[in-house]
């Protein structure tokens, strides 16, 4: 029978509470668990594909082009593994829409519809049922935000409910909570701590095992106030320090014995998880790995959130291979023609990523240019490949062009069928056997995944070949432009992409694209 972790935060938001599940998925699947994972957001979005960067950082998207919370990035990434969003991530505004649509077609029978029993049961049968036919051992919940905010009282209530449902053998609760240290004091504070844990036993909840987030090493006195005061074991009370370097959570939560604790409480098979490969990994981060700045020139640079994935992926993909990429945010909507060479000229390569509408896509453009002009390495991603492609076209082909949604009659691109979102992982075919891509790849046949409206026309990607630019990968379906390149002979690494490789790349499993461009920075 399936049992149930469901991790609830604490104190206040933004604690890391994803990577702390993350963290025990990896732990578990290295003792030969099959574990599953599922989010529970609770805002009325149906999904994140509408909000803005700003407010919750990277989309990221799933093999199944669900637009999911950041967090599905990292248990993807810690446990290496691909996850169905559909089944994988909801929110309370998903939550009550299938109630209300229930409720149009007569499913209640004419009943009063309330929080209890209907938003509750709803919720129940998104946890149970939603990931029921993969059989697995483990499946891990999170519930997003804090506890105590009005928004989340739905889903605590729900998950006390299956507690007294399942028993305690099936079901485990984790609090991730605030421990702060105040400088003035020099020391840590419990009471927030005692607070939070107060509100979710006023809430019916009580927690088995509570990791305390802490600036500053906790000691025993810390320690044991809290599990006095929070009426629970001490060996349950563990802690994470703030680092820099995440690779090291789920080892130390490994050496404090968290997947110990979790197996005994929930009776699942003895023995010691085998996390030799992530352990090979982290002992890579911490060599001396060779410095190689890259800068990332995208429109939503003041919250590095919104490109984690991307981040990270050049972060894991370095590490790899022995180097320390430092990624510097560039503001595209700052960089034009007379400045774009005094501030990239100190870097190794240029990364332009994706985004949405016109603003900064003329400085994506100027940095495109200055990269193709000055032979620096340069992977485009989505918007970044239409600004290389306009760049191009306007400087080399000669032709007048502009990117989408400026509405002027220039626009190199075309709303994919009907104006949707391409979104999941898609089959690609790649031209030949001579392009760059398939030396990168070792085959015609690739998926990646995708998430992108519009798509190059046929006319514009004939001018950028008669000009000398490479289409080296159309989609297998529908033919559209996937991938363009310059041949070696012009450019040693300018590659732009309408997928996006970040969302397949892995600490364990990293991604051949962007491991090639590195190798290339590296070599210039």
């Amino acid at each position: 029978m399936t049992k149930y972790i469901f991790f609830t935060g604490g104190v206040v938001s933004s604690l890391g509470k994803g990577l702390t599940a993350a963290s025990l998925g990896a732990l578990l699947k290295g003792r030969g668990l099959k574990v599953g994972v599922l989010r529970l957001d609770t805002y009325f979005n149906t999904d994140t594909g509408q909000m803005n960067p700003y407010q919750h950082g990277e989309v990221f998207v799933t093999n199944d082009g669900c637009e999911t919370d950041l967090a599905m990035g990292h248990y993807e990434r810690f446990m290496n593994m691909s996850l169905q969003g559909h089944s994988c991530s909801s929110t309370l505004g998903r939550i009550y829409r299938r109630i209300l649509d229930r409720e149009r077609v007569g499913d209640f029978g004419g009943s009063t519809v309330q929080v209890i029993p209907h938003v509750t049961n709803e919720i129940k049968r998104t946890i149970t049922r939603g990931l029921a036919e993969q059989a697995y051992d483990v499946i891990i919940v999170e519930i997003g935000g804090v506890v105590g905010d009005i928004e989340s009282l739905a889903f605590v209530e729900t998950i006390r409910q299956l507690r007294h449902d399942l028993g305690k053998e099936q079901t485990l609760f984790v609090h991730v909570a605030l421990v702060p240290y105040l400088r003035v004091a020099g020391e840590a504070k419990t009471k927030p701590v005692q607070h939070s844990v107060k509100t979710l036993r006023s809430l019916g909840i009580q927690p088995d095992i509570i990791i305390c987030r802490t600036e500053v090493e906790l000691d025993e006195t810390a320690v044991s106030k809290i599990s006095l005061f929070c009426d629970i074991e001490r060996r349950a009370v563990l802690q994470q320090v703030f680092t820099d370097n995440v690779y090291e959570l789920p080892l130390t939560l490994h050496q404090q014995g968290l997947d110990h604790i979790v197996a005994e409480k929930l009776g699942l098979p003895a023995g010691e998880a085998d996390i030799s490969g992530w352990n090979a990994f982290y002992q890579r981060s911490l060599a001396n790995n060779k410095p190689v700045e890259i800068a990332l020139v995208g429109k939503y640079t003041s919250l590095p959130d919104a490109y984690i994935s991307l981040v990270e992926a050049l972060h894991h993909c370095g590490l790899n291979l022995g180097l320390d990429v430092q990624v510097r945010m560039l503001a595209a909507q700052e960089l034009e023609e007379a400045n774009v060479a005094a501030k990239l000229a100190q870097y190794s390569g240029l990364v332009i990523p994706d985004g949405f509408g016109v603003r900064g896509t003329e400085g994506m453009i100027a940095a495109a240019g200055w990269a193709r002009q000055n032979s620096r390495p340069c992977l485009a991603i989505g918007m970044g490949m239409h600004a290389m492609a306009v760049e191009y076209t306007r400087n080399v082909a000669g032709l007048p062009a502009q990117m989408p949604e400026t509405g002027s009659s220039d626009v190199l691109f075309q709303a994919r069928g009907g104006g949707s979102l391409e979104s999941g992982l898609l089959p690609i075919s790649l031209a030949d056997f001579n392009s760059h891509l398939f030396q990168i790849y070792g085959d015609l046949e690739i998926s990646e995944r995708h998430r992108h409206r519009y798509v190059l026309r046929e006319d514009a990607a004939l001018a950028l070949q008669q000009a000398g630019m490479v289409i080296c990968a159309r989609s297998a379906e529908s033919r559209f432009v996937e991938a363009l390149e310059l041949p070696a002979s012009e450019h040693p690494w300018f590659v732009g992409c309408q997928y996006h490789p970040e969302f397949l790349s892995r600490p364990e499993q990293p991604h051949p694209l962007i491991s090639n461009f590195l190798k290339k920075c590296l070599v210039d």
